[in-house]
């Protein structure tokens, strides 16, 4: 089964999902950093503009059939590049409205560090969308404790179900060719298998 992965920024329209399931592509992942300027104390400062990047995003995605097999999510991004970030702030102030409006079957959410806030906004997640906690750091290649990660899922489990949540490292580790984040393979290796390790502690095989 092909598991090609399809990224847009802000713009996922340009390209409809439909023409992607013809081509046999299973999971479509809309990549939008533009959130970012909406979390944490900068919610604020455009409402309008929040909720024009929210309906581009809902219109890309609605009334889009998924046949058996297919996954469509989101990643809330906050920046990737040579183990910089750019979106600061919890995800309170737009978690009601992204996550109860927007039709995915998944969000993928970074929670890498304090930047992201607490677990709270979990509860607008609609049981059965599936939040991917970004728990792991793909900026550092310091490697995060099992027993510390496994402690903050069931801190998430607070606001969602376990069956509803599920664990990724926070982004990728290079959005770009070059100018990727400061890990060696190595690290990057171990924080993959650190990932497998947990998901397999918590959820089963």
């Amino acid at each position: 089964m092909t598991e090609t992965k399809f990224r847009a920024d802000h713009v996922g329209s340009l390209l409809r999902p439909e023409a992607l399931l013809a081509d046999g592509v299973r999971y479509i992942q809309l990549d939008n950093p533009g959130y970012g300027a909406y979390l944490g104390a900068h919610a604020e400062q455009d409402k309008a503009g929040f909720e024009r990047v929210l309906a581009a995003d809902i219109a890309a995605v609605a009334g889009v059939a998924r046949p058996a097999g297919v996954t469509i999510g989101l990643h809330v991004c906050r920046g990737n590049q040579s183990s910089k970030w750019m979106g600061e702030g919890d995800y309170e102030p737009i978690a009601e409205e992204l996550f109860g409006r927007l039709p995915v079957d998944r969000l993928l959410l970074e929670y890498d560090d304090e930047r992201a806030g607490g677990f709270e906004p979990l509860r607008f997640v609609p049981h059965g969308t599936v939040a991917v906690l970004g728990l792991v750091s793909s900026k550092t290649g310091v490697l995060e404790r099992a027993d510390e990660v496994c402690r903050r899922i069931d801190e998430a489990a607070k606001f969602a179900d376990y069956d509803d949540l599920t664990l990724s490292p926070q982004c990728g580790f290079a959005s770009i060719a070059e100018g990727g984040n400061l890990l060696t393979d190595a690290q990057q290796y171990a924080k993959l298998s650190l990932v497998a390790d947990v998901a397999r502690s918590v959820w089963g095989a």
